[in-house]
């Protein structure tokens, strides 16, 4: 199975050049891949097209010869940086959670959330473990791929290693594609097996 993005382009509404021009991008579900650029240079712009988070852009995107639905659940999951700024910060967590999917008690454990956690609010936990819940919020069965947009750029290297560890386990063992967005050239080099350039693909 793969996610494809063909002849992909956008630019700001008040913007006079595109960001993206004609971005052919491919993704196979079997593989872990990582997608690098600088600093503004349109990845999390392509990540949003890519799950459906932006309607208004030039080009398509399939997975397989079938396009991203409009509507309801998008099988493109994306997870974000920052965990709080997606959340409703009216809602305890279990509800946050529920919103997407029942989840089980194994991959509670597996994620090291604590039952305890699922009566709080986003503000009465850490980044890291809002980004635990998070993830999970992403795995929804129904899921086909996860973007992975900086997504343990802002935690500490031990709960960072244990996150990807538990997301790379995830998506093997359930075909799930999985598209690690990064500036860091040294994780993107220690867990994907093939690595898409921004600047390589993006012919503005």
């Amino acid at each position: 199975m793969n996610l494809i993005g063909k002849n992909i382009s956008y630019k700001y509404p008040s913007g006079k050049e595109y960001i993206l021009k004609d971005v052919n991008i491919e993704i196979d579900s079997e593989k872990i891949t990582g997608l690098v650029g600088d600093s503004g240079s349109g990845k999390s712009t392509l990540c949003k097209i890519l799950s459906n988070y932006m309607a208004k852009y030039d080009g398509e995107v399939f997975i397989d010869s079938e396009k991203l639905p409009k509507s309801g659940f998008c099988p493109v999951q994306l997870i974000y940086q920052h965990p709080e700024k997606v959340m409703n910060p009216k809602w305890k967590m279990k509800k946050i959670l529920d919103e997407s999917w029942q989840v089980s008690e194994e991959l509670f454990k597996e994620f090291g959330i604590q039952k305890s956690w699922l009566n709080r609010y986003p503000s009465e936990l850490s980044g890291g473990e809002l980004q635990r819940f998070s993830v999970l919020r992403a795995l929804n069965p129904k899921t086909k791929f996860v973007i992975a947009d900086e997504m343990t750029t802002m935690l500490d290297a031990v709960t960072q290693v244990q996150i990807w560890k538990k997301v790379i386990e995830y998506c093997r063992k359930n075909s799930v594609g999985l598209l690690v967005v990064s500036h860091d050239k040294k994780l993107v080099d220690e867990i994907c097996d093939e690595v898409i350039y921004l600047n390589e693909i993006n012919k503005k």
